[in-house]
């Protein structure tokens, strides 16, 4: 035993030795800034940005979400796979030690040169117990890379999960906001039909009396199906919307409970972010990094296969032809080797796995580098689309509260005979449509919000990925970090 671990000694000073490039992070050409970020605004990008809406009934259903949607499932399920393949690859780091027994009944052959030794039996039992253990030392790091991008890939995998939820949460939220806003088309839709209906009716009978031609009838009852035409098909994507919704929760199909209209939901502050925070926390570039990681690990791991490995054996146990004695001091017996083995010619083998790395590494290099700049792309369209939605809502408002006031002194005027039923019609014509525009901006509006959060990728993804493990019956632990 001395002289194995003398052996071994040498080995292990030298084992830290590891060929293949460190990781080291890429330069970014970042901007300095977004061009459409405002310049005054709440620094709320690590909170549950979704209980900004006032909204109780979409906090209730984001926390469903996340307790029950089978993509986050099963990215928490993949998390744990990529953890055991860890535990898998960095096992050859350590001792293997095992243990085999048997026992038997043997008869040799009595005819040959060879005779049997003096007092042995024929047949005979044998029995025998052995502990063994082996190990292969990592000279040239080969398994210590191979462990480096094992990791690296759960990483990956961890922070594909972080991306999960970031969309979960922000798909949730998107999807009841809109729903809100169909809802209030909806209603918009069914009041505007009730009141040409009644228009209609007045028409008829004012036709009957000769009050009316049959022209003004033909008016009234085209304005009543443009309205009537709208219901059914805003019903239909009410129905869809909310199967949708189930799904993301984790439901069969059925009806989503509502909370406050679109028109009195709080419209949150926009998040204020900087570049250097949007690398740290967006999860899709944490997982394009460590993908880069894993990548440049491999490259080292093919390298290494080029040098030989050195294994150290050892074997530990008793023999012997009497079950009672197999324990006993003459019974022992033990055997400790090393060896060593590399390649001489492989026919390009090798040199095929290091180019196969190396671009792979190179792959890996670009698919970072383009999610970064995603990344920048995409929160200058949120915030872009949450500057202008908010002048557009704000526009709209103010056109829906004209158009009202001049279709009501439109229907006054021609009560009184002093406009004819066309100002009416035009009125009604451009109000319509103008208040199922403004219910349609608004909820895009508020969803523009969802938006920002998702491109920030702010560090609310941490709180929410808490709640996925929290609130859901045996939900997957994540890995350390």
């Amino acid at each position: 035993m001395r002289r194995l671990l003398m052996c071994a000694l040498p080995a292990l000073v030298v084992a830290g030795c590891m060929v293949g490039p460190d990781y080291r992070r890429p330069q970014v050409d970042a901007p300095q800034a977004f061009r459409f970020e405002p310049a005054d605004t709440a620094a709320v990008a690590d909170v549950e940005w979704w209980k900004q809406f006032g909204d109780p009934t979409l906090d209730g259903l984001i926390a469903e979400a996340l307790a029950n949607n089978k993509d986050v499932q099963i990215a928490a399920a993949n998390v744990e796979q990529a953890a055991g393949v860890l535990t898998t690859t960095r096992a050859p780091l350590f001792p293997q030690i095992g243990y085999d027994g048997a026992g038997g009944k043997y008869r040799f052959s009595e005819n040959g040169t060879t005779d049997l030794a003096t007092g042995i039996s024929n047949p005979t039992d044998v029995y025998q117990v052995l502990a063994g253990a082996s190990w292969e030392i990592d000279l040239w790091g080969r398994v210590r890379r191979q462990t480096e991008a094992a990791r690296a890939n759960m990483l990956s995998t961890e922070e594909a999960h972080r991306g999960v939820v970031l969309s979960l949460v922000a798909t949730v939220a998107t999807s009841y906001l809109q729903l809100r806003g169909l809802d209030e088309q909806l209603a918009i839709a069914e009041r505007t039909q009730a009141t040409y209906a009644e228009t209609l009716r007045v028409m008829e009978l004012r036709f009957q009396y000769g009050r009316v031609s049959q022209m003004n009838v033909d008016q009234a009852r085209a304005r009543y199906e443009t309205a009537s035409v709208q219901v059914p098909r805003l019903r239909r994507e009410i129905a869809i919307l909310e199967n949708g919704l189930s799904a993301l929760l984790g439901r069969s199909p059925g009806s989503i409970p509502r909370g406050k209209s679109i028109a009195v939901i709080d419209v949150p502050r926009v998040p204020a972010g900087v570049p250097s925070q949007l690398l740290e926390r967006r999860p899709d570039i944490l997982q394009a990094e460590q993908r880069l990681v894993a990548a440049n690990a491999q490259i080292g791991a093919a390298k290494a296969q080029y040098f030989p490995t050195i294994s150290l054996t050892g074997v530990l146990g008793s023999a012997s032809t009497d079950l009672s004695d197999l324990f006993t001091g003459p019974a022992g017996t033990w055997n400790y080797a090393g060896g060593f083995a590399g390649p001489i010619f492989a026919g390009g083998a090798i040199r095929g796995q290091v180019v196969q790395a190396e671009a792979a590494r190179k792959a890996a290099l670009l698919s970072y580098q383009r999610a970064i700049q995603n990344a920048f792309a995409d929160v200058d369209n949120a915030l872009v689309t949450r500057s202008t939605l908010a002048e557009q809502v704000a526009s709209q408002a103010k056109l829906v509260e004209a158009l009202r006031g001049y279709e009501s002194m439109a229907q006054m005027q021609y009560d009184v005979g002093r406009a004819p039923y066309s100002t009416v019609l035009q009125a009604q014509e451009q109000l319509f449509p103008a208040e199922l525009e403004w219910a349609a901006a608004r909820a895009q509006l508020c969803a523009s919000l969802a938006g920002v959060y998702k491109a920030m990728g702010g560090g609310w993804v941490t709180r929410a990925e808490q709640m996925t493990t929290s609130a859901a019956t045996g939900a997957a632990v994540t890995p350390a970090r």
